[in-house]
């Protein structure tokens, strides 16, 4: 069998094969502290999970959807306004099963090959695996300790913001755990409109913001509607992980072109899936997302705090479930550290050449483990001396 070219262009999957890693570890006995995939560990509120189960009863409700309901993408508007103070209209809503899916289904919509679109590095891997499935070249802004691990358009060169269809923002970001600063958007709006640039915003960390700063969206800036897309998910907010529910929401052209898109693919949302989202969209906030965050905020505590008292420099992250971290310096590359660190100590992180070109160096820290688990597995890295610099 010949396989096509477009798939020499991906590599192989890093979270299967620390996967792999694992459970060949904890067939030894090995006590296994798995800090990688940003899977939530809280359970779904069980209001979300009885609308659910309620709507599955319902023969009716095994059907092909064949839409979004009224009902989800009027939810979907009054959240925006109450959450964010947004006005949004349905048509501006498309949902996806999951961020993933729609940041990686998007660049088919909006390249030809050869398109030059602006990704951040490090980010997320499916923002690379989009532009390539669509053909597109990849020009990547840096995300770095110098830059706040914050875009910069002003250094974007002229003759790559003329040619490029869509620049990707995620903020707060995975994996830098880096949130927006004042007037960044504003920047970001400008720069798009001057270029006739795409803004795509990842939005799926909102909920998840530390020391009292406020998460909000992108669309909530003057102008952001006319120039950009926002994808916001309820897999971390409300815990709806597997269930795979996003939305691609803001300028209607593109939302109605990945509508099109998706109907070439797809029926339809499982209907009681839809009437999750409902009851998670009009539920309540304070004893669910906003005591999230605070739980989340232990952790990070627990963890930067913790490395740092035993010697490893790793600064508090700002947002999202992530913590990047430098590794100790003599220990080889992001790979080598994190095979090191999981047979000395059994802790488990991503390598941060999986995040793109400028993620070398460092590895991805996931906030799915309780503090008290986190304190032990920051014990077994210090048992360990994986922590310590060789030079």
């Amino acid at each position: 069998m010949q396989f096509s070219k477009r798939m020499d262009r991906f590599g192989d999957e890093i979270f299967a094969s620390l996967n792999e890693k694992k459970l060949e570890l904890e067939a030894q006995g090995k006590t296994i502290y798995n800090l990688s995939v940003g899977t939530p560990d809280f359970p779904t509120p069980e209001y979300i999970r009885n609308a659910l189960i309620e709507a599955a009863k319902d023969p009716d409700n095994w059907k092909y959807a064949l839409r979004d309901t009224p009902e989800m993408l009027d939810a979907v508007c009054s959240y925006y306004k109450r959450r964010y103070g947004v006005a949004i209209t349905p048509d501006m809503v498309c949902s996806c099963y999951g961020s993933e899916e729609g940041m990686g289904h998007l660049p088919l919509c909006l390249c030809d090959e050869g398109d030059t679109v602006i990704l951040p590095s490090p980010c997320y891997p499916v923002f690379i695996a989009g532009a390539q499935m669509a053909g597109a070249e990849p020009w990547y802004y840096p995300m770095t300790a110098e830059t706040g691990f914050l875009p910069r358009v002003s250094e974007i060169p002229e003759d790559v913001a003329k040619r490029a269809k869509y620049m990707i923002v995620s903020l707060p970001s995975n994996p830098t755990g880096s949130v927006a600063t004042k007037g960044i958007y504003e920047e970001l709006i400008a720069f798009a409109k001057k270029y006739d640039v795409l803004i795509v915003h990842d939005n799926a960390y909102s909920d998840i913001i530390f020391d009292g700063v406020y998460g909000g969206s992108f669309l909530a800036h003057e102008g952001a509607a006319e120039v950009g897309v926002e994808f916001f998910s309820l897999s971390k907010s409300f815990d709806l992980t597997g269930a795979r529910i996003s939305f691609c929401i803001g300028r209607p052209d593109v939302v109605a072109a990945f509508r099109k898109l998706r109907g070439q693919i797809d029926f339809g949302m499982f209907l009681p899936i839809q009437k999750a989202a409902v009851a998670a969209l009009t539920g309540p906030l304070e004893t669910t997302v906003k005591k999230q965050c605070w739980d989340y905020q232990e952790r990070r505590d627990a963890l930067c705090g913790g490395l740092r008292a035993i010697g490893w420099d790793v600064p508090d992250s700002h947002g999202s479930m992530f913590v990047w971290a430098k590794i100790p310096e003599g220990h080889g590359t992001s790979m080598q550290f994190v095979e090191e660190m999981m047979t000395k100590a059994g802790v488990i992180a991503t390598p941060g050449e999986s995040f793109g070109p400028l993620g070398a160096g460092y590895v991805r820290f996931a906030l799915t483990l309780p503090p008290e688990k986190i304190r032990l597995a920051v014990q077994a890295i210090d048992r360990s001396g994986v922590a310590k610099s060789r030079n």
